[in-house]
């Protein structure tokens, strides 16, 4: 537990303090500038430990999409959010000439989550849908901030029984996913800050959907369609 003085010097408004408003500014600046370098940290790091493993993705999502198959991305909470952004960069691409994508968000249907989640558990929310949806060829991307997202791991452990190509993102030190057989691919940011790990995964799959483009440059007259 803090001490009565960290408490004070924390939360100096519960002692009866004012603060000084031209202190207070001062440091709130200081705070931005030091996450603004942090975040610009983080995502250094990443990519100049991680750039082979990044085109790696990018080849196998592109392969996705050359044999026919669809992504699916998921995630819980904020990286819920990513799985919405990480699919609408493929279904409604912003550059002229580059074609929509199939990607379809497991985490935006609220009827099927709370469905499956007050029925079977919540566990089971991202993998009743792989069984519904998914097949061989397919991709599925998911999103976790620890890497140890259960209802995560137990959809890409069906995904890999399926024959999908399973992609993870994960923080920290990976989790289980960065272990998990299930997954063939898996990026791991390796920070301690959930909001520097989320920063970091919206610039690796805003590259990512860049690279996959550029490989299926010479394909885009078959994309679209299954086999």
């Amino acid at each position: 537990m803090p001490s009565d003085e960290a408490l004070h010097g924390l939360y100096p408004f519960l002692h009866g303090d004012k603060q000084d408003p031209a202190r207070m500014r001062t440091a709130l600046l200081d705070s931005v500038e030091q996450k603004a370098r942090d975040s610009v940290d983080a995502k250094r790091r990443f990519f100049e430990e991680s750039g082979p493993a990044v085109v790696a993705v990018a080849e196998a999502i592109a392969g996705v999409y050359r044999h026919g198959g669809r992504l699916y991305s998921m995630g819980n909470g904020g990286s819920s959010c990513d799985a919405a952004h990480f699919a609408v960069e493929f279904l409604h691409p912003v550059t002229a000439g580059r074609p929509a994508l199939t990607a379809i968000n497991l985490a935006c249907d609220m009827a099927m989550i709370t469905a499956v989640g007050n029925d079977v558990g919540f566990g089971h929310i991202f993998t009743r849908q792989v069984i519904a949806q998914a097949s061989r060829n397919d991709g599925l991307v998911g999103f976790s901030t620890s890497g140890n997202s259960e209802n995560l791991l137990a959809a890409f452990a069906k995904a890999h029984e399926i024959g999908v190509v399973t992609i993870g993102f994960a923080g920290h030190d990976g989790g289980r996913m960065a272990s998990s057989p299930d997954l063939d691919h898996c990026l791991v940011v390796r920070s301690d800050s959930i909001h520097r790990i989320q920063e970091c995964h919206v610039a690796i799959y805003h590259i990512l959907w860049d690279l996959v483009h550029t490989l299926l440059a010479e394909d885009r007259g078959g994309l679209g369609s299954r086999p």
